[in-house]
């Protein structure tokens, strides 16, 4: 009969776990061994656990199902808890596996003993349990396995007891088949229409499984029948984009240009999706963004069927034969000269390969990226669900995992980099096809553009310098070769251009260090909190246009 730890293996397997991203340590050491059992787990190793959590969330972007991840105690599910944050806030399933001290020990308070479900409800609120015995441990995995992929997706955390592991007589379980997800009611159905009808000004306000072709295409019937717009979340989970697809607006970082994006809408419409607000609170300004004078209504909940939903309201309203507006193939030119970040993303929209997979975590250094890629062949695109900076890499390790047959472009602010550089030794170990770009301009950019529109411009010298990454200058060209990255630094936009094709004609992984300055320099962030605060006294397409420059 199987130890606990080898029915555990058993039984993820047979639910269709393929992966295990894992930063294991002593109590983890039979789960570890119980690999060998198993050979339809992969197991990938990560150097720090933030980097394993933020692989599993990636790679359950992209494969639409969950991976499971292997941490250390209390502290190492600590060490990953950002990018749980992150999967949390995306929607994204993962099976959560943190290793805990053997039942009888925990009594003696060792070094690293700590209250583990505390911290796991953090990012696991809908399923934290402890196994308790061997016997049961599998009927424990199967439940956090079936509430992991179920609409929502969640974080589901399993916490393993090292006597629990080792212990004999585990007997491997079944995990039911997951239930059809809810379409939205015949009365949801029937009030939507009805406002859209209406014949008053109607968006569309598109999220989560929304982003995918299906519900995009019959969003896109609707906007072509009735006249509606189509309106995306500012981080979406994942979103599929370029050539032939509809082209969707996403609503901006910066709450006042999000105002301006919904200040003429009257009835804004959810699907997958939540009322936009603003990322923070700021002196003076509102938090919530959809005006008064906007009727909010959902049509579909994360819980429902987002494209069965939408297909449903196309029928409603009749709008089956309407042809949806497409994105038609359009790139833009070679870029030349001194490299800039728009001028980066300006390659990427040249040279992007079909079915790419785009990881954006490039902060500032990326306004101009949506622009200049949405003509581009077909790709998906995964950005900062939850905020929580160090997202980047770890999600590029993940969707290269679940994707080996697709090229990986993740490109990242130098600032985020630094919180999961580990996550290029994995790139190397594993020989992932990732080409990470990452925006060297030796600042928090974001965060000095954040000091001025807080209302704190008068900082000095010593508060600046907590914003700025000079003295020393990082070196990721060097940082990413002694992980055993193939990795250059350019600062030409022809250098740039060079480089590209060659990772992207060359299995990777490769990394280009781009020598940029910053997107948002000194003068610019002096008169963007002056701008944003004249929008409001602007008529609205002038709001707009500027808008459009800002942040397009």
């Amino acid at each position: 009969m199987p130890n606990g730890a080898q029915a555990l293996m058993k039984t993820l397997a047979d639910a269709g776990l393929e992966v295990c991203f894992t930063n294991p340590g002593t109590s983890e050491m039979h789960f570890v061994a119980a690999l060998d059992s198993e050979p339809r787990m992969r197991a990938v190793l990560a150097l720090f656990e933030g980097v394993a959590t933020g692989a599993a969330d990636g790679y359950a972007r992209m494969a639409d199902k969950p991976a499971a991840t292997l941490l250390h105690l209390g502290c190492g599910l600590g060490n990953g808890l950002a990018n749980l944050h992150n999967a949390r806030k995306g929607k994204v399933p993962v099976v959560n596996i943190v290793g805990d001290h053997a039942t009888y020990h925990v009594q003696y308070d060792a070094q690293l003993q700590s209250d583990i479900e505390t911290v796991a409800r953090n990012v696991s609120p809908g399923f934290v349990r402890t196994a308790s015995s061997t016997a049961t441990l599998c009927e424990d995995a199967a439940a956090a396995i079936s509430a992991a992929r179920g609409l929502p997706g969640q974080v589901a955390t399993l916490i393993l007891p090292a006597d629990v592991s080792w212990g004999d007589g585990g007997v491997p379980c079944a995990v039911p088949a997951q239930t059809a997800a809810p379409l939205a009611d015949d009365d949801t159905l029937r009030a939507v229409a009805a406002s859209i009808r209406s014949g008053r000004r109607v968006a569309l306000l598109l999220g989560g499984r929304a982003l995918r072709e299906p519900a995009l295409v019959a969003a896109a019937r609707i906007a072509a029948h009735n006249g509606v717009r189509l309106l995306a979340e500012t981080f979406p989970t994942r979103i599929e984009r370029g050539a032939g697809l509809p082209a969707v607006e996403r609503i901006a970082y910066l709450a006042e240009l999000a105002a301006i994006q919904l200040a003429d809408i009257d009835d804004l419409i959810l699907v997958d999706s939540k009322a936009p607000v603003s990322f923070f609170a700021y002196p003076g300004k509102p938090s919530y963004l959809v005006p008064d004078s906007c009727t909010l209504h959902t049509l579909a909940s994360p819980h429902q069927d987002a494209a069965a939903s939408l297909e449903k309201l196309v029928t409603v309203l009749g709008a089956d034969k309407a042809s949806p507006a497409i994105q038609p193939a359009r790139r833009p030119g070679a870029p030349k000269g001194r490299l800039t970040a728009p001028k980066v993303c300006k390659a990427i929209g040249h040279y992007l390969p079909d079915n790419a997979i785009i990881v954006d975590e490039s902060i500032t250094s990326g306004l101009m990226l949506n622009v200049l890629t949405e003509g581009a062949p077909r790709h998906d695109m995964i950005t900062l669900t939850g905020g929580a900076i160090g997202q980047g890499l770890p999600n590029a390790v993940g969707a290269a995992v679940a994707c080996p047959e697709r090229p990986v472009i993740a490109l990242i602010g130098d600032g985020t980099a630094m919180y999961t550089i580990q996550s290029l030794w994995t790139m190397a170990r594993e020989q992932l096809d990732v080409t990470a770009v990452i925006f060297n301009n030796a600042s928090y950019s974001i965060l000095n553009v954040e000091l001025e529109r807080v209302g704190a411009a008068s900082a000095g010298d010593k508060a600046k310098s907590q914003l700025d990454l000079h003295g020393p200058v990082l070196d990721f060209a060097r940082l990413g070769q002694g992980m055993g990255v193939h990795s250059v630094s350019v600062s030409s936009a022809e250098e740039f251009s060079k480089a590209l094709q060659y990772a992207l004609n060359n299995p990777g992984p490769h990394l280009i260090e781009a020598m940029v300055p910053e997107s948002m320099n000194r003068t610019k962030r002096r008169i963007l909190p002056w701008m944003l605060r004249s929008l409001p006294s602007l008529p609205l397409a002038v709001s707009r246009a500027l808008k459009k420059k800002i942040a397009p």
